[in-house]
Order: C-alpha cells, then structure tokens, then sequence
C-alpha cells in the first residue's frame, strides 16, 4: 500500500511541475506526447478508483506479477487513438494537469482507506486490494519513465519504486545483470529501450519481454 502511494505520489509531483511546453514533447510511449500520457494517467486513476469499489466474493485469480500479461511484440491498444483525441479536447495543459491531480489524489486517498485483505474484479481478474494496489506500482514508475523521458530536468521515480519493479520483471522474465541499474532493466526489459551490443552479450539467452496491461 505504501509503495502504491509512494509511485502515484512522486508521477503527481511530476506532472505538477510540467511547463506547458513539455506537454508538446514525445514521451516514452511511441506515437503519443507528453499530454496523451498525462490523459492516460487520468484513466488509471479513474480505473483504480472504479475497482477499489467493485468487491467480489470470488476466489484470488491473480496477484500484482500476474496482473501483467507478457508478450513479446508491441502493444495494439485500440484505445490509444481515444486517449490522443480526448487528450487533445482538454485544449489548456493547466485543465489536464488539475483533472489528473483531482483524480490521482481521490485515488491515493482510496487507497490507504482500503482494506488490504478485500477482493476486487477487474478486466476478468479478482485480486486482493493490496495485491491490485502493487500491480500498480508498475503502472506508476513505468510510465514515470516514460513522462520524463524527453523532458530534460524532471525527477524521474523514487528509487524503491524501480527497485520493486526491477524485482516483478525479474519474476516474468528472469534475472538480469546484477551491475545493471534499476532504470536500465526496466527500460531494455520493457523494449523502451534497445540493449547495446555489451548489454546483448551480457544478457546471453534471456528473453526480452514486453509487459503489457
């Protein structure tokens, strides 16, 4: 539950000190700006909001590491375009920045109200609270990442908050290099960013997956 808070808490404050000429920049996400990932944002607050009040008396299907499916090409979302064009229709960066902020503190707020042993249903899944709330910690630090990829001088996630990712990656894909960073892992192991030919070779035989939602 802390680490939940800890990774919406630090993406807020960074969202918070984002000019609004960083909206126009890339983001770590391919084919969308800075404002289409802030969009994305308010979507997952929206969604954790929405499954901390869907209880279920169904059995524990997944935990945070299962939540994720894995695959080894790109993601197709078909509800990127969506989220480009209602990004758009917010027209000022300053009423994306206050809508974002409105929803991921009431999701923050949620969260530490929550009963960590309560089972939620989500997209076909039940999983105990703190079991979703630590699925998130990945949704949070990844695309952290990915909103300051471009973005010169922004704080990038707490430390523990790509530490714990690292250790959920690990558990999907294996280990990698134990003298890599934290942010090298996940970057080269989510295809953010391609391996150098020194890091190939130090990877050897282990498979490079997308983790995707």
């Amino acid at each position: 539950m802390d680490s939940f808070s800890l990774a919406l808490g630090s993406l807020l404050e960074a969202v918070g000190e984002l000019t609004d000429s960083d909206f126009a920049q890339p983001s770590g996400c391919p084919g969308w700006l800075v404002r289409d990932l802030v969009c994305h944002f308010a979507i997952d607050a929206q969604d954790v909001l929405i499954t901390l009040v869907t209880p279920t008396p169904d059995p524990v299907t997944h935990d945070s590491v299962t939540y994720w499916k894995v695959s080894h090409e790109p993601s197709d979302d078909p509800l990127a375009a969506l989220t480009v064009r209602l990004a758009a229709a917010y027209g000022e960066p300053w009423m994306l920045k206050h809508h974002v902020d409105d929803l991921g503190q009431a999701a923050l707020r949620a969260a530490q109200l929550a009963d960590p042993t309560l089972k939620v249903s989500t997209q076909d899944m039940v999983l105990c609270t703190a079991g979703y709330l630590g699925a998130y910690v990945w949704e949070w630090t990844l695309h952290h990442l990915d909103l300051v990829a471009h973005v010169p001088g922004k704080a990038g996630p707490p430390a523990s908050s790509l530490a714990r990712c690292r250790e959920m990656l690990e558990q999907i894909a294996g280990a990698f290099p134990a003298s890599w960073p934290d942010e090298d892992v996940l970057l080269v192991g989510t295809g953010r960013r391609a391996p150098t030919e020194a890091e190939r070779a130090e990877l050897g035989d282990l498979a490079i997956p997308f983790v995707l939602g």
